[in-house]
């Protein structure tokens, strides 16, 4: 059997991810620059996001955040733009959540952008169910099934 020469497996190249919790400067974009929402994953470092300036661009996500920073849809990312293909951009950045929200408050992305607050979503909707909507079962009715 070959002996093992490397340094270590997969949970070392994983990293203790620590740097998670610390509070990082707050970065603006610049010319060249533009915020994005991740309106799908395609797989393969891709991802589809509908940018601030209204197009539809076909996101690469960096090798440097690639494994190590993860996107959603919904997230809001920064990407640089491409001089030569304009329906083509790289993720440069995803913002955390409160984040995004300061740069909502700043004014730095429109007021209609629709940030996720979590997994929840609309659920709180049908808080008000009816009494008519749920079905009573019997005894004689479970023990038949």
């Amino acid at each position: 059997m070959p002996k093992n020469k490397g340094k270590g497996g997969k949970n070392r190249k994983r990293g203790k991810n620590e740097a998670d919790d610390e509070k990082r400067e707050l970065i603006f974009k610049e010319d060249g620059q533009e915020y994005a929402q991740v309106q799908r994953m395609l797989g393969n470092g891709r991802c589809e996001a509908m940018c601030i300036d209204g197009t539809k661009r076909l996101c690469h996500i960096r090798g440097k955040m690639h494994k190590k920073v993860w996107i959603a849809a919904g997230d809001i990312v920064l990407v640089g733009l491409r001089d030569y293909q304009d329906d083509k951009a790289d993720v440069i950045l995803k913002y955390m959540s409160d984040e995004a929200r300061l740069l909502k408050a700043y004014g730095e992305l429109p007021d209609n952008t629709r940030l996720n607050e979590g997994i929840v979503g609309d659920l709180d909707v049908d808080d008000n169910i009816d009494v008519d909507d749920y079905v009573e079962f019997e005894d004689e009715d479970i023990d038949r099934i």
